[in-house]
């Protein structure tokens, strides 16, 4: 374990937050469906902002297919299968967000900032995403919330900050973590374990909306290093 000084657990979103993959989530859906059942992608689910075991689950419902846990499993096995074969062409048909890389690297270098996630997305392609843009280096993936433990993108909270308080030895009160995400489900999740709220109006929900949802505030991206600091951190 290593201590640290409890300040902030920063928790991001991926898609959308960080990065912008529009429309290969699709295909490796696609591809993983014929693989693991044998049926024709037909009719696609909504992914915003939900988890992986909420989609897969959607998706063979969609199709006819009875979502049991072997079936959800085959299905996770060739998805990250289908992100595997698409790792050398991530880097070209995805990017990095403006100011990601610049804000990640700066928390990390920020004194008792934890950097983690809360995503939608499976461990496995969480990684795939980040590193083929650069930006895993300063995020503690080993302590991340994801898509594979729950319907419920809030469920996903409290098991990240458990993790993140066990593998630290120390305590993260709810007002110490903060949850960045471009989805009302984001903010959803955020506020129901009490935890800051910042919308990240960079999907495509805008701001107005992040602001229904309850974000405790709503950034247009990441860009201005200095505003996402007062947001996070509440200093500049």
């Amino acid at each position: 374990m290593t201590a640290i000084r409890a300040h902030r657990l920063v928790l991001w979103d991926i898609d959308h937050t960080l990065v912008d993959y529009t429309g290969l989530g699709i295909g490796w859906y696609g591809a993983a469906l014929s693989a693991a059942t044998g049926a024709e992608f037909r009719t696609p689910p909504d992914f915003g902002g939900r988890t992986e075991r909420a989609i897969t689950a959607d998706v063979l419902t969609l199709h006819g297919i009875e979502p049991d846990e072997d079936t959800i499993q085959r299905m996770w096995r060739e998805l990250i299968a289908a992100v595997e074969r698409a790792r050398e062409t991530l880097p070209e048909e995805g990017r990095a967000l403006d100011g990601a890389a610049a804000v990640l690297a700066d928390f990390a270098e920020t004194d008792g900032v934890v950097q983690s996630l809360v995503t939608g997305n499976l461990p496995e392609i969480s990684l795939h995403k980040l590193a083929a843009l650069g930006l895993d280096e300063h995020l503690d993936l080993e302590i991340g919330g994801y898509g594979s433990l729950s319907a419920r993108r809030a469920d996903l909270v409290p098991h990240a900050v458990k993790a993140a308080e066990t593998k630290h030895d120390t305590e993260f009160p709810a007002e110490s973590v903060v949850i960045l995400g471009d989805t009302p489900h984001d903010i959803e999740a955020a506020l129901e374990y009490g935890a800051v709220a910042i919308g990240v109006a960079t999907g495509r929900f805008s701001a107005g909306q992040l602001a229904a949802a309850g974000a405790n505030l709503v950034l247009p991206d990441l860009a201005d290093l200095s505003a996402v600091r007062a947001a996070v951190l509440g200093a500049p």
